[in-house]
């Protein structure tokens, strides 16, 4: 008799693990806490990487479907300095091993590959009791409970799954983010619009930052970047959208005004989102019948632009442990963490490394120098 598969959160790392595994006749159930799939928006675009992300795609029988969806183009990627002055540009490539693609639209082709009733929506988790023999009984917020034979958090950087396995919690790493946004149809929008060019803009300075995305459809969507304390964010009140733009922007005094403008003309309601991280190496001892994927397992900052890769890549990787031990949960596992934990902790030093490196005493000319490490330049 298969032993049952019980997933917390229905992200992209949680979906993969069980398309791989539906494609191999494995059944899997995940508890998600929103009412539905479009309950809020799922975020803008994602590069998928070509010994991470894609590979999981290519396991859940995904990847000419993927390829639909890729934004050609929208790879292009260009570093300015607080001047607008350009330091690094590379224009976007139809061969480029890291296509971008919105989350949007890779979550709901990960959810098209499931049955209707592998995910049950408004089934928010809210604690968890082991029964002996890696079995728990997940006690859901509307009193309803269900009981699996392998428990896996896929339930993101606060993780109720986590304190099973870990006591590591989330740290502030020092920066935050202020979502913006342009619609693209403000003439007075124009000189901000191309300066982005035709995919990703980051206008750098220490400690600061203005990063925005340019859409096939001249909309924009971005965000500022703040070194600050914890203090300073949990202060900040953005209630007044007016106010809070200004307010914004007067931190980047001195800087030019089209990209000042990106601040103050924006959409977007200003959102204060701190930046939290597990410290990097976080790893646990085997815990009967429960593991975590994703941010849950190792949530980084996304300077190493990982996160969702690495999210979808582990699913990928324990739904191929489960395949190849069948009802060995334990062995399918052990093999699964073993490998994780040097994977993660490599991937979140990165991470970390880059996170100084975007907002360093170095910056932009830093950031300009590692692009052209990894993308060739435009002419």
């Amino acid at each position: 008799m298969q032993k049952t598969i019980g997933i917390i959160g229905a992200g992209l790392g949680g979906l993969t693990l069980a398309s791989v595994l539906h494609r191999h006749g494995i059944g899997t159930t995940i508890y998600e806490g929103e009412p539905s799939a479009t309950a809020r928006w799922q975020g803008g675009l994602l590069d998928m990487h070509k010994n991470s992300g894609q590979p999981a795609l290519e396991a859940a029988g995904l990847y000419d479907a993927f390829l639909k969806l890729v934004r050609l183009g929208e790879d292009a990627k260009r570093v300015v300095d607080s001047n607008g002055f350009i330091l690094f540009d590379a224009p976007g490539s139809a061969a480029s091993t890291r296509p971008e693609v919105e989350r949007g639209e890779l979550r709901t082709l990960l959810m098209g590959s499931l049955p209707a009733q592998a995910i049950r929506w408004s089934h928010k988790a809210v604690s968890f009791f082991p029964l002996g023999n890696g079995r728990h009984r997940i006690a859901f917020a509307d009193g309803t409970s269900e009981t699996v034979d392998m428990l896996v958090g896929a339930d993101g950087a606060w993780s109720k799954v986590r304190p099973l396995v870990s006591e590591a919690r989330p740290i502030y790493s020092g920066t935050c983010f202020i979502e913006i946004a342009l619609t693209g149809r403000d003439p007075a929008d124009a000189a901000s619009i191309v300066a982005i060019g035709n995919g990703t803009m980051m206008a750098l300075a220490p400690g600061k930052g203005i990063i925005a995305h340019r859409h096939a459809d001249g909309s924009v969507t971005g965000y500022v970047a703040l070194n600050k304390p914890e203090a300073w964010v949990r202060s900040v009140d953005f209630d007044n959208v007016p106010a809070g733009l200004s307010f914004l922007a007067q931190q980047f005094v001195g800087w030019t005004p089209h990209l000042t403008h990106l601040i103050t003309n924006s959409i977007a309601a200003p959102t204060i989102r701190p930046i939290y991280a597990l410290t990097p190496g976080v790893k646990w001892s085997r815990i009967t019948g429960v593991t975590l994927i994703g941010d849950a397992a190792h949530l980084m900052s996304p300077f190493a632009g990982e996160g969702a890769n690495l999210a979808m890549f582990d699913g990928a990787e324990l739904a191929q442990a489960i395949i190849n031990h069948g009802n060995d949960h334990e062995a399918a596992l052990s093999a699964y963490e073993a490998a994780l934990f040097p994977r993660s902790r490599d991937i979140a030093r990165l991470s970390d490394d880059n996170l100084s490196l975007f907002f360093g005493d170095g910056t932009p000319h830093s950031v300009a120098e590692m692009f052209r490490t990894l993308v060739p330049p435009g002419p």
